[in-house]
């Protein structure tokens, strides 16, 4: 997946998502994520669904909030185009990339927050 024909990981040290909005969903799902997400030096605009699944406080009395992130990319559109044709016929790698997250926040005091730079050698 590191080679050239695929993610180019000698010259694309990283994928990034950078959130640009976030608004209620006019459908099931609560909110509509939209951001830019950079594969293979390629940026795209798209829109992830999220669902908020709840609050809990745990054992060590930190409040917990969890969030399913769903979404489907087209990989061509990022410059992800390898593929061969099975004995079958069909293709081996699917055009259309599923994407799945659950994401888990912990609420913190706001003393207790940091934030690293990231320096360009880091990138």
């Amino acid at each position: 997946m590191r080679h050239a024909d695929f993610f180019d990981a000698q010259n694309h040290k990283q994928i990034m998502f950078i959130t640009k909005e976030i608004e209620k969903s006019d459908t099931s799902v609560d909110h509509e994520l939209w951001g830019e997400l950079t594969m293979k030096g390629v940026t795209k605009n798209i829109k992830l669904n999220v669902e908020f699944g709840g609050m809990i406080t745990d054992p060590w009395g930190n409040e917990r909030a969890g969030f399913t992130i769903t979404g489907k990319i087209n990989r061509s559109d990022c410059g992800l185009i390898w593929n061969t044709v099975l004995e079958t016929g069909g293709l081996m790698v699917s055009d259309e990339v599923t994407i799945s997250c659950e994401l888990e926040l912990i609420k913190v005091d706001q003393n207790e927050l940091t934030m690293k730079v990231v320096s360009a050698e880091e990138k």
